[in-house]
């Protein structure tokens, strides 16, 4: 299946509805209301699979220790999604992971301004009403935290449909100079770091080269999930670049400036650094390379029964190259291709399931695999590079279950 690319300009003031049909209604509410529609011709819709049905019960994971559970949203602390209650094309609010760290400032909308500063002809700034009085555009990305895995079971990760305004417009706008080459976004959220013995309050900041930032789908949201964006997702402003893993997507944003030389920040060039060792040139060196655009990948979250058939589910992710395909192997055995969610759009997170027939007692082993348009194959843990670093754990995630 191809992703097909979900961005939209809008000049108006309100963005559509996500959908007609609540995603996240169980699927016997579905039956009950008869809330069948073109989409669901010749069966019930996609997501209406995601919700556990009257006679379906959760498989257990033996990889996963027994009574796991997501932590609640707490201020200051991480919170990450327990992937086996995906339920939804979208991630409520709610449910959003969360990684924080700074402070997690609370900004008064009314007062709040977002600076353009450095290499342009024109240094701008604007109030939240004066961005929002822009042409809207509509943006569903999902995305990962660079550094999101199997401690966590791929919690790391949620699906939004985000609006706001067009970063390469504001850019071009204020005249950008030739020898402007690096776009760096300010958060408002502060801390204090100790560089070379020194201590200093520094603001979390990440950077893009001027060509991403020139990218037309990279947008500065508002809204999220048809909702103002929430404090913990950085309300009033944040970030959004589609295609990059979440430590790129600022928060409660607060300025944004364009430089001659390459940022380099705790959160660019210290922390969110891949060290992996690679061969350049026909030489094996160590690399370290700032965590950026998502690599290539896929997991299996749920396993349900019903019966005597099983569904297994998952999800996958790529930086907008649209995908080829997602397989399944059990035990060992051939790859066998599952079914895409047909919602899948070029940013948004890729939810499959695969209808497992025959299933046999006792502990069984179950991979996906991701396959993009260009042929890429997601890589098997022996495939990844050497990497002593935990950030952008792409490989493939074998996880065990027991059937009864």
């Amino acid at each position: 299946m191809t992703a097909q690319n979900n961005t939209k300009q809008h000049q108006t003031q309100h963005a559509p509805a996500l959908h007609a049909t609540p995603p996240d209604l169980p699927r016997r509410e579905v039956l009950r209301a008869g809330l069948f529609g073109a989409a669901a011709l010749g069966g019930l819709p996609f997501w209406s699979h995601l919700a556990l049905g009257a006679e379906e019960e959760l498989v257990p994971f033996t990889d996963m220790p027994p009574g796991f559970l997501a932590p609640p949203v707490t201020p200051g602390a991480t919170h990450f999604l327990d992937t086996r209650g995906i339920n939804s094309f979208y991630t409520p609010n709610a449910d959003f992971y969360i990684i924080q760290h700074y402070n997690q400032p609370e900004l008064d909308p009314a007062a709040y301004k977002l600076k353009l500063t450095g290499l342009v002809d024109k240094p701008l700034e604007f109030t939240l009403d004066q961005l929002k009085a822009r042409p809207h555009v509509e943006l569903i990305a999902g995305f990962e935290c660079g550094g999101n895995g199997e401690r966590m079971f791929q919690g790391l990760i949620g699906n939004a449909r985000w609006v706001g305004c067009s970063l390469r417009d504001l850019l071009q706008e204020a005249g950008l100079r030739p020898e402007g080459i690096e776009v760096v976004f300010y958060g408002n959220d502060k801390g204090m770091e100790t560089i070379r013995d020194k201590n200093v309050e520094q603001s979390f900041g990440r950077s893009l080269h001027i060509n991403d930032a020139l990218n037309a789908n990279a947008i500065l949201a508002w809204e999220m999930n048809g909702e103002a964006l929430p404090q913990y997702h950085g309300a009033p402003l944040r970030l959004i670049v589609p295609g990059w893993y979440g430590v790129a997507n600022v928060k409660w944003l607060a300025q944004i400036h364009v430089q001659d030389r390459r940022f380099m920040g705790r959160f660019m060039g210290r922390d969110y650094v891949t060290l992996s060792k690679v061969d350049i040139g026909g030489e094996e060196r160590w690399e370290e390379r700032s965590v950026t655009k998502i690599r290539l990948k896929s997991s299996i979250v749920r396993v349900t029964k019903n019966g005597a058939a099983h569904t297994i589910m998952g999800f996958a992710l790529t930086d907008g190259t649209p995908l080829r395909a997602i397989e399944i192997s059990i035990d060992g055995g051939p790859w066998q291709t599952a079914s895409l969610d047909p919602q899948a759009s070029e940013y948004s997170w890729k939810l499959f399931t695969y209808t497992w027939n025959g299933a046999t007692p006792g502990e069984h082993t179950l991979v996906s695999r991701a396959i993009d348009s260009k042929g890429q194959i997601q890589a098997t843990p022996a495939e990844m590079p050497e990497k002593p670093t935990r950030w952008e754990n792409y490989a493939q995630f074998p996880r065990k279950v027991m059937i009864g």
